[in-house]
């Protein structure tokens, strides 16, 4: 889908913040985007850091993907700080597991295909997939959201 796009996916030129953590790789990276543009067309996808906050507060999220690129950086740094507090779907009774992320979030290199995944032509700086009963996408979110709980390890 994304892979013969003209923009490219990962950014070789610039050093990326290391506050942009944790950081797809290019195979996850294409994953990601692909999963991005499906949950698109599914209605699944919220697109903006503001939108993405809502999700999340609202308990709807999914995961969250931001761009690594943006700039500055600390206009979404608040959303993994979002995403650690938000109560996970995994739940052993009343308690929640302290080790791993309630939201899985990642970052991907480049917001203009960020953008390009969402379906516009503007750059986007973070997007939320949501969920939804009966969606034909569940199987992989929650493939995706198991590799990018492995980066965060």
């Amino acid at each position: 889908m994304l892979s013969g796009s003209s923009i490219p996916l990962v950014q070789t030129g610039e050093a990326v913040n290391p506050k942009a953590y944790p950081l797809a790789d290019a195979q996850l990276t294409i994953t990601i985007l692909d999963l991005v543009q499906q949950a698109s067309n599914y209605k699944q996808l919220k697109k903006g850091a503001n939108e993405a906050t809502k999700t999340l507060n609202r308990g709807i999220s999914e995961f969250i993907v931001m761009a690594a690129d943006t700039e500055p950086l600390e206009i979404l740094l608040h959303l993994p700080l979002l995403a650690e507090d938000k109560p996970h779907s995994a739940e052993f009774g009343n308690v929640a597991l302290p080790t791993c992320p309630n939201v899985p979030y990642v970052f991907v290199a480049s917001k203009q295909a960020l953008g390009r995944a969402c379906g516009v032509t503007r750059p986007v700086i973070a997007c939320s997939v949501t969920s939804n009963e009966g969606s034909q996408l569940k199987s992989q979110i929650q493939q995706l959201k198991d590799a990018i709980e492995k980066l965060l390890i």
